[in-house]
């Protein structure tokens, strides 16, 4: 049964609704997919330019290889080098399982100021145990502008030590005037010993 709405007056017929995902992630493109097997990073270096106004990578169960370890990002700005200058602020949440530990704090490790180094995800380190795990999102606003900074922000959650959920947010700006054109991926130390992450266009193509 079509639904009707008002438009100057007139009826008109909506004979299809948007799905949920589409409420809540607005126009997503999926555009590439990598799978991590014990891999040394997760790159993506194509893809990534003006044609959508902001990009989104969704990551899903990323397992460590080595113990206490964080899980990376960092942006190209040319060249074939992930070393672009950024500053960023970061905060996280937790709350174990007993439900006696909890707390909101400023992450003074994973801050940066137009640093070059690849920027934490996650407030805490990864485990290897079998149920430490992360998930989450980074978000990358205009790449393509050569005029503005390029602002990022992520949230993420990880399981730690079997019984702590871990829940971290991250924003900042790549303070480059190029474009950033690469996003790659890694841990600290060691390999991606499993895990997906998917890069979406979102919007409209400009």
């Amino acid at each position: 049964m079509a639904i009707r709405t008002a438009v100057n007056r007139a009826l008109t017929a909506i004979t299809a609704l948007p799905t949920a995902a589409a409420l809540v992630n607005g126009n997503l493109t999926l555009l590439t997919t990598a799978t991590a097997s014990s891999s040394a990073n997760l790159t993506f270096d194509s893809s990534i330019d003006s044609t959508y106004d902001s990009y989104v990578f969704k990551f899903y169960d990323i397992h460590a290889a080595t113990d206490d370890v964080f899980f990376t990002f960092n942006g190209r700005d040319g060249g074939t080098a992930y070393d672009a200058t950024k500053t960023s602020t970061a905060f996280m949440a937790y709350h174990n399982e007993a439900g006696n530990d909890q707390a909101v704090s400023y992450i003074t490790g994973s801050d940066l100021a137009q640093s070059t180094a690849f920027q934490n995800l996650m407030g805490d380190s990864l485990g290897i145990g079998n149920d430490e795990s992360a998930a989450g999102e980074l978000i990358l606003f205009s790449p393509a502008n050569t005029t503005f900074v390029k602002h990022f922000m992520t949230r993420s959650n990880h399981l730690q030590e079997s019984d702590y959920t871990m829940n971290s947010y991250v924003a900042g700006y790549f303070n480059v005037t190029a474009a950033i054109d690469g996003i790659q991926f890694k841990m600290s130390s060691g390999n991606i010993d499993a895990g997906v992450i998917k890069m979406y266009g979102v919007g409209d193509k400009q």
